[in-house]
């Protein structure tokens, strides 16, 4: 029976792909937890440093909330997506300089 890795296509990763999927992962979570940051505290901010009257701070908090978590996972996925159709070959089917 034939053993699973080695550098053949269906192989195990490399070290130093995993590296780079992890460094990948690690931007997306941090730029999109920064981007939901900006953005909540843009929605939300003026309900935590003024009175206002309640039903608008709710709304804004809450809205600033819920447009943070949308935005944090639009960004994560599209950085993700992003780097996966980068890693993909230039020219498909070609899988060599010689073919």
């Amino acid at each position: 029976m034939r053993e699973h890795g080695g550098t053949g296509s269906g192989g195990r990763r490399g070290q130093a792909e995993r590296d780079v999927i992890t460094v990948e992962i690690g931007y997306a979570l941090c730029s999109a937890a920064f981007a939901a940051a900006v953005v909540f505290g843009a929605v939300a901010g003026p309900a935590l440093l003024f009175a206002l009257p309640g039903a608008l701070e709710m709304v804004l908090v809450r809205g600033g909330g819920v447009l943070a978590g949308v935005l944090f996972a639009v960004r994560t996925v599209s950085v993700l997506v992003r780097f996966r159709r980068a890693a993909q070959p230039s020219q498909p089917g070609r899988t060599s300089p010689d073919s």
